[in-house]
C-alpha cells in the first residue's frame, strides 16, 4: 500500500516537473531565436550602421561606458510606465471580457444585441481610435488604459465564450435534469470547462497589452517607452530605439511566460488527481 502511494505521488509529480520545466525554457529559447533571427536580418540586408544596431551595440548602450547608467535608468523609468499603463489595460480586458462572455451565455439576447457593436470597435484600427479617444479622455493614463483594454478584450472575449460553449453536452443535460439553474451551470460545469481558454487569452493578451500601451503612448501621453522610441527615432538615437525593443521584447517574453507558469500550477493542482483516480480504478 505504501510502495503504491508513494508511485502515484511519483507519477503525479513527474508531469509537474515537466511543465515547469518546459515554461522556464521557454524564455530561454526564445531570447537565442530572437538574436540569431536578428545578426541573420542585419547581415543579409547590409543596412546602414546608422540605423541598423546589432546585439553588441545595444549592449554597450545599456552596459558599456558612462553613459550607460543614465540610458539604464531612463530606459527603466520609462519601462514602469509603460507596464502600469499596460497592467491597468490588461486587468480591465480581462475582467470586462470575462463578465461579457458570462452575460452572453446566460442571455443569448444580450449577446445578440451587442456582439455587432463588440465587432465595431475591433475592426476600426485601433491607430486611428487613439486620437478620438484621446478627445474623449484626455491625454493621461485613462486613455492608455482604454486602448489596452480594447485590444485585450475581442480576442479575450471570443476564447472564453468558446471555453463556455464547449461544455460536454452530457454534463449539461444532467444539470438540467437536476433542475440547475442557469447561473449554477455556469458556475459549477460551464467556467471549469473555460478555464484553458481563459488562460490561453491571458498569456496571449500580454504582448497585446503592451502594444495598445505603446500606441497610446506615442500618439497621445508623451510618456513611456511609446514615447522614448519616438523622441529616441526623432533624435536619431538609434541605439536608445533599438535598446527599448528590446528591452520591451524581453519583458514581453518573461511575462508571457509567467502567466505559462500560473496556468500550469493551476493545471498541476487537478491533473495529478485524475491520473490518480484512473490508477485506482484500475
Amino acid at each position: 500500500m505504501a510502495s503504491g502511494a508513494r508511485e502515484l505521488s511519483r507519477r503525479g509529480r513527474t508531469p509537474t516537473l515537466r511543465r515547469f520545466s518546459a515554461s522556464a525554457a521557454s524564455p530561454a529559447v526564445s531570447l537565442l531565436t530572437v538574436l540569431g533571427l536578428w545578426y541573420l536580418l542585419i547581415a543579409a540586408a547590409h543596412g546602414n550602421e546608422l540605423v541598423s544596431k546589432n546585439p553588441l551595440d545595444v549592449y554597450r548602450y545599456l552596459f558599456v561606458g558612462s553613459a550607460a547608467g543614465s540610458h539604464l535608468s531612463l530606459l527603466g523609468h520609462q519601462l514602469l510606465t509603460t507596464l502600469r499603463d499596460a497592467g491597468l489595460g490588461y486587468a480591465a480586458g480581462m475582467a470586462v471580457s470575462v463578465l461579457v462572455a458570462a452575460a452572453f451565455v446566460l442571455f443569448p439576447a444580450v449577446e445578440q444585441m451587442f456582439l455587432p457593436v463588440v465587432m465595431v470597435f475591433r475592426t476600426a484600427p485601433i491607430v486611428a481610435m487613439t486620437p478620438l479617444l484621446t478627445l474623449v479622455f484626455g491625454r493621461g493614463l485613462v486613455t492608455v488604459s482604454v486602448v489596452s483594454t480594447i485590444i485585450v478584450f475581442f480576442p479575450t472575449l471570443v476564447n472564453v465564450l468558446f471555453g463556455l460553449r464547449s461544455a460536454a453536452k452530457e454534463s449539461l443535460d444532467l444539470m438540467d435534469a437536476y433542475g440547475a439553474s442557469r447561473y449554477r451551470t455556469l458556475f459549477s460545469v460551464q467556467a471549469p470547462t473555460a478555464v484553458p481558454a481563459f488562460f490561453v487569452s491571458a498569456r496571449v493578451a500580454v504582448p497585446g497589452a503592451i502594444i495598445g500601451a505603446l500606441v497610446a503612448e506615442w500618439l497621445a501621453t508623451g510618456q513611456g517607452m511609446g514615447y522614448q522610441m519616438l523622441i529616441s527615432s526623432t533624435t536619431f538615437d538609434y541605439a536608445g530605439l533599438w535598446s527599448a525593443v528590446v528591452v520591451l521584447t524581453v519583458v514581453s517574453v518573461l511575462l508571457y511566460s509567467a502567466v505559462g507558469l500560473v496556468e500550469n500550477a493551476v493545471v498541476a493542482r487537478f491533473v495529478p488527481r485524475r491520473s490518480e483516480d484512473a490508477s485506482l480504478a484500475r
